[in-house]
């Protein structure tokens, strides 16, 4: 069944921040240049890594205006995110991104308490049905409190042409198998160590972390799914399933937001990248990033570019 969005990398752009909270503007493009110029063309703004549970309204304006600026291009392919506790402030922001020009959008769950089956058919029509111009891929996670099905995914793919991806960070067998077969025309984006699952069951994406450490082997990875290369498919998962529990391990509880450990990866690129996150949420420090970047490039040489 021909997909409704195309197999590829999708990389998030962190947002940096100086001292007092404002956006590191000139660091932010440089970024979004260096991921746009040699890693993917698409790329999202505002998932979990990206801080989009925590912007105010005036920063998602300022810094989506900014996205658009760096990825106008006919062969770009910018998605913005949209996580809010209110439908209502979810409804706005794909608004004004909109009016922006943009088309494609991550949508999340209202996550204060748990959707019911009607509540989160509400949710889609208020979303998807609403826009009916823009493709939407939906983030699938627990912080929400509640995981969609592939049998839902199902059901909503029918619903709604314009959901078009999913986002599921799992490496589990079975509800990798059950996205590939029950919504087989939706592009589903799985992490490192699921990637290397999904590539052997068919067609899928690859929502790149840990492996944008080095640029041109997380390419190599993808290409190794893309090409049915088992041998090196396999060999590189593992690879990164070890990095990424070394990581978690070597830094253990000092901060536990996924825009913490996605800005570790991007001071790998710029060391100037500053690792805060927005107040309250802790990340690590400086002395931590540099005796992680010490550890890796004794173990996995070849991951540090």
């Amino acid at each position: 069944m021909k997909k409704r969005y195309p197999s590829c990398i999708l990389a998030t752009c962190c947002v940096p921040w100086n001292d007092d909270g404002t956006l590191a503007e000139e660091i932010f493009r440089r970024e979004i240049r260096n991921l746009r110029d040699n890693l993917t063309r698409h790329l999202y703004l505002f998932g979990t890594a990206g801080e989009g549970h925590e912007v105010t309204d005036r920063q998602y304006d300022l810094i989506i205006r900014i996205f658009r600026e760096e990825t106008s291009a006919p062969e770009n392919h910018p998605m913005i995110g949209v996580i809010s506790l209110s439908l209502g402030s979810v409804i706005e922001r794909i608004e004004r991104a909109r009016d922006l020009g943009f088309r494609s959008f991550q949508i999340s769950l209202p996550c204060w308490g748990a959707l019911n089956d009607q509540e989160m058919m509400n949710f889609f029509q208020e979303t998807c049905g609403r826009f009916t111009d823009c493709s939407f891929l939906h983030y699938n996670l627990m912080r929400v409190k509640r995981l969609i099905t592939p049998d839902e995914y199902a059901k909503l793919s029918k619903e709604f042409p314009n959901l078009v991806a999913t986002k599921n960070s799992t490496d589990s067998m079975d509800r990798i198998v059950g996205l590939m077969t029950k919504a087989p025309e939706l592009q589903h984006f799985y992490t490192e160590t699921g990637f290397g699952y999904g590539a052997q069951m068919g067609e899928c994406g690859f929502l790149i972390s840990v492996a944008s450490m080095n640029f041109q082997l997380g390419r190599a990875y993808f290409e190794a799914g893309q090409s049915e290369d088992k041998r090196k498919l396999l060999a590189m998962q593992l690879e990164l399933k070890h990095l990424t529990n070394n990581l978690i391990n070597f830094v253990g509880t000092t901060a536990h937001m996924d825009g913490a450990y996605d800005k570790f990866f991007c001071r790998m690129h710029d060391p100037k990248f500053p690792l805060r996150l927005l107040s309250p949420y802790s990340t690590f420090s400086d002395e931590t990033f540099a005796n992680f970047v010490k550890f890796a490039r004794e173990k996995y040489p070849n991951w540090i570019s």
